[in-house]
């Protein structure tokens, strides 16, 4: 007898990692644990439309990423956008993965509340809905709230919004969920500031993401 397929959703964790720190890894840490995924693919960017393209290459940050996720089973590396010229949009992203994992997988986008909040201004953003769940990421203690959302935006999660994480596993795209992380204050854009400056990120990224970072004199 053929093995029953795995139902649990796909988690899709895209960035430009510059670079990755502790905080990316505990949201995906936790979104694993509290959301009952199967495993996590990372997605670092190779040219992000929302900002400029970073100063450390795509292959760099690649491989930084590879080395913070190493060890961990429920990680997995997606090195598809990165090694493209092409500019990164979540839409064509989530479309290449679900024609490899088919129609039926539960696909689930992780995002950080800014970013959630910031949809409206994202390619194609309503076309994400028929390709994958969506996953917000929150302090301990909030709620999404429709209030504090552009109208069309606000829509949505009144229509989509589960609070069972178990309804997930029930379709392979179109809710909305959110799930409480631990809140770590930790920013790439200040660890990227206090690299260029000489002072100390240890405690903020992994060891070995600080040793290929000064190995390769990343961000001096």
């Amino acid at each position: 007898m053929s093995e029953a397929p795995d139902r649990r959703p796909l988690g899709i964790l895209g960035g430009t990692f510059d670079p990755v720190h502790y905080g990316h890894l505990r949201l995906a840490e936790e979104a694993h644990d509290a959301l009952g995924l199967e495993r996590i693919l990372w997605l670092p960017a190779s040219r992000p439309p929302h900002r400029e393209t970073p100063a450390v290459s795509s292959g760099h940050r690649l491989e930084l990423v590879r080395l913070a996720i190493a060890g961990n089973p429920a990680f997995a590396l997606d090195d598809a956008e990165a090694r493209s010229a092409s500019q990164s949009y979540t839409v064509d992203s989530l479309t290449r993965l679900r024609a490899v994992h088919g129609a039926k997988k539960p696909l689930l986008l992780l995002l950080g509340a800014d970013a959630f909040a910031g949809l409206c201004g994202w390619h194609r953003w309503r076309e994400l809905f028929a390709l994958a769940h969506l996953a917000v990421a929150t302090r301990p203690g909030y709620a999404l709230d429709p209030g504090s959302l552009p109208p069309p935006l606000a829509d949505e999660l009144r229509k989509r919004l589960r609070t069972d994480a178990g309804d997930l596993e029930r379709s392979s795209a179109g809710s909305i969920v959110s799930f409480a992380i631990t809140a770590l204050d930790i920013s790439a854009t200040r660890i990227r500031e206090m690299l260029a400056s000489g002072g100390s990120v240890r405690y903020l990224l992994p060891d070995s993401v600080l040793d290929y970072i000064a190995e390769h004199r990343l961000y001096r």
